[in-house]
């Protein structure tokens, strides 16, 4: 019998409009039942949650962050896209191990001179974690928030001009012929478009 190789995660790029690192002091409140604070941030926007006071809100961290912050649709069914599909399901199934296109740019990239892409690359793949880290009792929840990081809007705009810029190069041994180029193609639909609209952007994974 052949060895199970797990079915990688899908990954998505969401639109916010409220800054994560802000709200989260916030949002750890929430969880455990006390409300004012992340209520006050939010000014009480309706996002679909019955907040009562002194009884927890039913949602791990991650979750409710995300909720928070993402920018939603009409009908608040479902973040705004900021991609189109071609470039969701590209840079959301990328042919990596983990499919993780995020991650694969920070294995095969380096940079030339102070620029700061593989810093903003890693804020949006890993940033929650860090964020997050000895804040909660089980550190295993971080993994399965799926939240993995994110990106406010001047963030986003400045990973969009180290992009562009040219100042980095592909490292020798690539994987995949092509993939840096790729994956950087779709990722500058993203960030064009939350810079247009200017909205942060939320890295998730879903398994």
């Amino acid at each position: 019998m052949g060895r199970y190789i797990p079915t990688p995660a899908f990954f998505t790029f969401d639109p916010i409009v409220r800054n994560p690192s802000v709200l989260l002091p916030a949002v750890l409140q929430s969880v455990q039942g006390e409300h004012g604070s992340l209520l006050k941030l939010i000014e009480e926007e309706e996002i679909g949650l019955e907040f009562i006071e002194g009884r927890g809100i039913g949602l791990d961290v991650g979750t409710l962050l995300f909720l928070c912050c993402a920018q939603w649709g009409d009908g608040a069914s479902a973040p705004r896209s900021l991609g189109s599909s071609l470039s969701m399901e590209r840079l959301g199934r990328f042919p990596s191990e983990d499919g993780n296109a995020i991650g694969y740019l920070l294995d095969f990239v380096s940079t030339e001179g102070d620029s700061d892409l593989l810093i903003l690359l890693g804020k949006m793949a890993r940033g929650f974690a860090d964020s997050i880290g000895g804040k909660i009792d089980d550190e295993n929840e971080i993994d399965e928030t799926g939240v993995l990081g994110w990106l406010e809007n001047e963030e986003a705009v400045r990973l969009r001009i180290e992009i562009e810029s040219g100042r980095w190069s592909v490292k020798s041994g690539e994987t995949f012929d092509g993939g840096v180029q790729d994956a950087f193609r779709h990722l500058l639909v993203f960030l064009r478009s939350a810079g247009r609209r200017k909205c942060g952007i939320m890295m998730r994974s879903h398994r």
